[in-house]
């Protein structure tokens, strides 16, 4: 069964379940409520509190409890679970910058673990993670839109995601790693500036889940005095993220500019509004990097 993970900094997503935090608790004995796994004796439980960030993230046990996660969704998502024993086909990826010095150890990472045992909702599961394969993302999100790409001799793709962001260049349809890289200037950058400032200014706690409601134009009842804002704050860190592009000698203008992640998603009036790219092309599904996973393993797979 192939399944595809999207292991980000502030979320986990897949093809079919709906994307949760990258955050949980462990625990010796069962904790109240749902969203519990239990694993090698210990229970875990998501949470809203995101683990740290790590530039490597198979340095952390915690990520491949996340995956287990991610793969009893998907499998529960498809109507697909059965307490047999199932074999998985598991597609990763890394922002391109990382991917050359890391793909190995991220692959490493979730295989030769032989057969894991596991229970989530109180239902066990059997797996074994019979092959992995390793993508770059931000190329693979683009990859969901290839068609509208081909005819095109030069793009750039800027995956805006928890805490990076990660670009790369695309030339007649195909990945430049010589021409990429991963910026630490994600939303949960913008986050954790506009908490702060609220929080000085206004003797207010703002929640992430707040100010994603004000910027997607949500019902965000009682917030109407830091609206402003949090609206003019998202237009400087986007004014800020472009200024950093060009400073790279990265060309915004003479060729279309491919919008991904949830950042893009979050912070795309701010992008269509700064005047700094000509031609923003936005993929508007959070999942397309683990879309993208699913596309290029078959790919790989058919073409060998």
């Amino acid at each position: 069964m192939l399944i595809a993970i999207d292991n980000g900094n502030r979320l986990v997503k897949g093809i079919h379940f709906e994307p949760f935090i990258s955050g949980l608790t462990e625990s010796e004995v069962q904790p109240f409520g749902k969203d519990v796994l239990k694993y090698r004796g210990k229970y875990y439980q998501l949470s809203d509190q995101r683990i740290p960030y790590h530039r490597d993230k198979s340095e952390d046990p915690r990520f491949f409890v996340l995956t287990l996660f991610g793969i009893a969704k998907e499998i529960e998502a498809l109507g697909a679970y059965t307490s047999d024993f199932t074999h998985i086909q598991l597609a990763v990826g890394l922002p391109p910058a990382h991917y050359g010095a890391q793909y190995e150890s991220f692959t490493r990472f979730f295989t030769g673990r032989g057969a894991i045992s596991f229970t989530y909702q109180d239902k066990p599961y059997a797996i074994c993670i019979d092959d992995v394969a390793c993508f770059p993302q931000s190329y693979a999100a683009a990859v969901t839109i290839m068609p509208a790409l081909t005819s095109i001799p030069m793009a750039l793709i800027l995956d805006i995601g928890g805490m990076t962001a990660d670009y790369l260049r695309i030339k007649n349809g195909e990945g430049d790693l010589s021409v990429c890289d991963s910026m630490e200037n994600g939303v949960i950058m913008l986050y954790n500036k506009i908490i702060a400032k609220v929080r000085a200014e206004q003797d207010l706690l703002l929640s992430e889940e707040a100010i994603d409601a004000i910027l997607l134009e949500r019902p965000s009842h009682g917030l109407d005095s830091v609206a402003p804002l949090v609206r003019q704050m998202a237009k400087e860190f986007v004014a800020d993220l472009l200024s950093a592009m060009r400073e790279r000698q990265l060309e915004l203008r003479a060729w279309p500019v491919v919008f991904a992640g949830g950042g893009s998603i979050l912070l795309r009036k701010q992008i269509e509004a700064s005047g700094k790219v000509a031609r923003p092309l936005f993929v508007d599904d959070i999942r397309a990097n683990a879309r993208g996973y699913e596309l290029l393993y078959k790919l790989s797979k058919h073409s060998g």
